[in-house]
Protein backbone atom coordinates (compact mmCIF):
# COMPACT_ATOMS: atom_id res chain seq x y z
CA UNK A 1 0.00 0.00 0.00
CA UNK A 2 2.92 2.31 0.72
CA UNK A 3 4.03 1.60 -2.72
CA UNK A 4 0.77 2.59 -3.94
CA UNK A 5 0.77 5.75 -2.32
CA UNK A 6 4.45 6.69 -3.36
CA UNK A 7 3.26 6.20 -7.02
CA UNK A 8 0.28 8.02 -6.90
CA UNK A 9 2.16 11.34 -4.93
CA UNK A 10 4.95 10.68 -7.85
CA UNK A 11 1.98 11.44 -10.18
CA UNK A 12 0.74 14.23 -8.70
CA UNK A 13 4.34 15.53 -9.01
CA UNK A 14 5.74 15.29 -5.30
CA UNK A 15 8.85 13.41 -3.98
CA UNK A 16 8.85 12.03 -0.51
CA UNK A 17 11.81 12.82 1.36
CA UNK A 18 10.57 11.53 4.87
CA UNK A 19 8.86 8.76 6.04
CA UNK A 20 7.90 7.83 10.18
CA UNK A 21 5.97 4.81 11.21
CA UNK A 22 4.06 6.26 13.51
CA UNK A 23 1.76 3.05 14.76
CA UNK A 24 1.35 -0.61 13.53
CA UNK A 25 -0.99 -2.35 14.76
CA UNK A 26 -3.62 -4.87 13.17
CA UNK A 27 -6.41 -2.55 11.56
CA UNK A 28 -3.83 -1.05 9.88
CA UNK A 29 -1.04 1.71 10.22
CA UNK A 30 -0.40 5.36 10.43
CA UNK A 31 2.73 7.14 8.60
CA UNK A 32 3.76 10.43 8.72
CA UNK A 33 5.01 11.28 5.48
CA UNK A 34 7.09 14.42 4.70
CA UNK A 35 6.28 15.40 0.97
CA UNK A 36 8.04 17.82 -1.17
CA UNK A 37 5.63 19.79 -3.73
CA UNK A 38 7.06 21.30 -6.55
CA UNK A 39 6.97 24.84 -7.26
CA UNK A 40 3.16 25.98 -8.05
CA UNK A 41 1.88 22.28 -6.50
CA UNK A 42 -0.97 22.38 -4.75
CA UNK A 43 -1.29 20.70 -1.16
CA UNK A 44 -4.83 19.66 -1.79
CA UNK A 45 -3.69 17.55 -4.84
CA UNK A 46 -1.42 15.19 -2.67
CA UNK A 47 -4.68 14.42 -0.59
CA UNK A 48 -6.79 13.48 -3.37
CA UNK A 49 -3.84 11.76 -4.78
CA UNK A 50 -3.25 9.65 -1.66
CA UNK A 51 -6.88 9.00 -0.92
CA UNK A 52 -6.97 7.54 -4.82
CA UNK A 53 -5.29 4.80 -3.10
CA UNK A 54 -8.19 1.71 -1.70
CA UNK A 55 -7.81 1.94 1.69
CA UNK A 56 -5.93 5.42 2.83
CA UNK A 57 -7.09 8.22 4.15
CA UNK A 58 -5.56 11.32 4.73
CA UNK A 59 -5.73 12.26 9.09
CA UNK A 60 -4.03 15.87 8.19
CA UNK A 61 -1.92 17.79 6.10
CA UNK A 62 0.60 20.18 7.91
CA UNK A 63 3.90 22.56 6.58
CA UNK A 64 6.84 21.03 7.67
CA UNK A 65 8.30 23.05 10.72
CA UNK A 66 11.63 21.61 10.33
CA UNK A 67 13.99 18.59 12.26
CA UNK A 68 11.95 15.66 13.87
CA UNK A 69 10.00 14.69 16.49
CA UNK A 70 13.39 13.80 17.97
CA UNK A 71 14.86 16.83 17.32
CA UNK A 72 12.56 19.08 18.05
CA UNK A 73 12.50 17.22 22.09
CA UNK A 74 16.31 17.43 22.09
CA UNK A 75 15.74 21.14 21.30
CA UNK A 76 12.89 21.62 23.78
CA UNK A 77 15.02 19.45 26.80
CA UNK A 78 18.03 22.09 25.95
CA UNK A 79 16.21 25.18 26.94
CA UNK A 80 14.96 23.22 30.29
CA UNK A 81 18.01 22.27 31.57
CA UNK A 82 19.46 25.85 30.80
CA UNK A 83 16.95 27.27 33.05
CA UNK A 84 15.99 24.93 35.38
CA UNK A 85 14.29 26.85 37.52
CA UNK A 86 11.93 27.96 34.62
CA UNK A 87 11.35 24.27 33.27
CA UNK A 88 7.27 23.66 33.51
CA UNK A 89 6.89 27.05 32.30
CA UNK A 90 9.42 26.31 29.12
CA UNK A 91 7.58 22.89 28.56
CA UNK A 92 4.53 25.06 28.58
CA UNK A 93 5.53 27.54 26.24
CA UNK A 94 7.58 25.55 23.67
CA UNK A 95 5.10 22.20 23.52
CA UNK A 96 2.85 23.42 20.84
CA UNK A 97 5.76 23.78 18.57
CA UNK A 98 7.60 20.48 19.14
CA UNK A 99 4.20 18.78 18.97
CA UNK A 100 2.76 20.41 15.53
CA UNK A 101 0.82 23.18 16.47
CA UNK A 102 -1.58 24.40 18.97
CA UNK A 103 -1.30 25.16 22.46
CA UNK A 104 -0.55 24.71 25.84
CA UNK A 105 -1.79 25.29 29.56
CA UNK A 106 -0.06 24.89 32.95
CA UNK A 107 -2.91 24.00 35.36
CA UNK A 108 -3.00 23.32 39.16
CA UNK A 109 -5.68 21.79 40.64
CA UNK A 110 -5.84 24.46 43.80
CA UNK A 111 -5.19 27.30 41.41
CA UNK A 112 -6.81 26.70 38.16
CA UNK A 113 -4.41 27.84 34.74
CA UNK A 114 -1.10 28.93 36.28
CA UNK A 115 0.10 29.86 33.09
CA UNK A 116 -0.27 29.39 29.42
CA UNK A 117 1.99 29.67 25.47
CA UNK A 118 0.53 31.38 23.02
CA UNK A 119 -1.85 31.15 21.30
CA UNK A 120 -3.78 30.00 24.27
CA UNK A 121 -7.68 29.90 25.11
CA UNK A 122 -7.84 32.67 27.88
CA UNK A 123 -9.56 30.31 30.67
CA UNK A 124 -10.15 30.59 34.22
CA UNK A 125 -10.83 27.28 36.30
CA UNK A 126 -10.97 23.60 34.83
CA UNK A 127 -12.60 21.28 36.44
CA UNK A 128 -10.51 18.56 35.70
CA UNK A 129 -10.90 15.01 36.91
CA UNK A 130 -8.45 15.72 40.01
CA UNK A 131 -6.07 13.53 40.07
CA UNK A 132 -4.61 13.09 37.10
CA UNK A 133 -2.19 10.05 37.59
CA UNK A 134 -1.50 9.28 34.45
CA UNK A 135 -1.13 10.92 30.87
CA UNK A 136 -4.10 10.25 28.34
CA UNK A 137 -6.04 11.95 25.70
CA UNK A 138 -9.34 13.32 26.52
CA UNK A 139 -12.52 13.11 24.80
CA UNK A 140 -14.17 16.00 23.70
CA UNK A 141 -17.55 14.68 25.06
CA UNK A 142 -15.76 14.84 28.69
CA UNK A 143 -18.34 16.93 31.12
CA UNK A 144 -15.36 19.73 32.03
CA UNK A 145 -14.22 20.49 28.33
CA UNK A 146 -15.22 23.96 27.74
CA UNK A 147 -18.04 23.97 25.01
CA UNK A 148 -15.96 26.37 22.65
CA UNK A 149 -12.92 23.81 22.74
CA UNK A 150 -15.54 20.89 21.44
CA UNK A 151 -16.94 22.89 18.62
CA UNK A 152 -13.36 23.66 17.27
CA UNK A 153 -12.43 20.09 17.36
CA UNK A 154 -9.49 20.85 20.08
CA UNK A 155 -7.69 17.19 20.47
CA UNK A 156 -6.57 17.34 24.09
CA UNK A 157 -4.06 15.57 26.24
CA UNK A 158 -2.99 15.71 29.46
CA UNK A 159 0.00 14.74 31.73
CA UNK A 160 0.77 15.16 35.13
CA UNK A 161 3.92 17.19 35.80
CA UNK A 162 5.60 15.26 38.93
CA UNK A 163 2.37 15.66 40.89
CA UNK A 164 -1.11 14.30 39.96
CA UNK A 165 -2.79 17.56 40.97
CA UNK A 166 -0.01 19.83 37.94
CA UNK A 167 -0.32 18.91 34.55
CA UNK A 168 0.07 20.28 31.58
CA UNK A 169 -2.84 20.40 28.87
CA UNK A 170 -1.72 20.61 25.27
CA UNK A 171 -4.76 21.41 22.57
CA UNK A 172 -4.55 21.13 18.64
CA UNK A 173 -7.33 22.81 17.38
CA UNK A 174 -9.14 20.61 14.48
CA UNK A 175 -6.92 18.21 15.35
CA UNK A 176 -5.00 15.35 14.16
CA UNK A 177 -5.48 13.56 17.22
CA UNK A 178 -2.83 12.65 19.03
CA UNK A 179 -1.15 9.54 18.81
CA UNK A 180 0.10 6.99 21.74
CA UNK A 181 3.79 7.80 20.62
CA UNK A 182 2.84 11.86 20.92
CA UNK A 183 1.21 11.18 24.51
CA UNK A 184 4.25 9.06 25.79
CA UNK A 185 6.78 12.08 24.39
CA UNK A 186 4.51 14.78 26.35
CA UNK A 187 4.53 12.23 29.64
CA UNK A 188 8.42 12.00 29.34
CA UNK A 189 9.24 15.57 29.00
CA UNK A 190 6.47 16.31 32.28
CA UNK A 191 8.65 14.22 33.95
CA UNK A 192 11.96 15.81 32.78
CA UNK A 193 10.49 19.20 33.31
CA UNK A 194 9.36 18.38 36.85
CA UNK A 195 12.67 16.43 37.88
CA UNK A 196 14.93 19.83 36.17
CA UNK A 197 12.68 22.46 38.40
CA UNK A 198 12.45 20.33 41.61
CA UNK A 199 16.15 19.55 41.52
CA UNK A 200 17.00 22.69 41.16
CA UNK A 201 14.64 24.12 43.96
Amino acid sequence: MLGAVATALGEAGADIVGLDIVERGPDGAVDDLLVALPPGGLADRLITSAQSVPGVVVESLRPHLGGTDLRRDLDLVEEMAALPHRATNLLVELAPEAFGGGWALLVDARGGVVSASRGAPEQGELALPWPVAQPREIALTETWVPRSWALTGTQLVVAPLGSSTRVILLGRPGGPAFRTSEVVRLAHLAGLSANLEGGFS
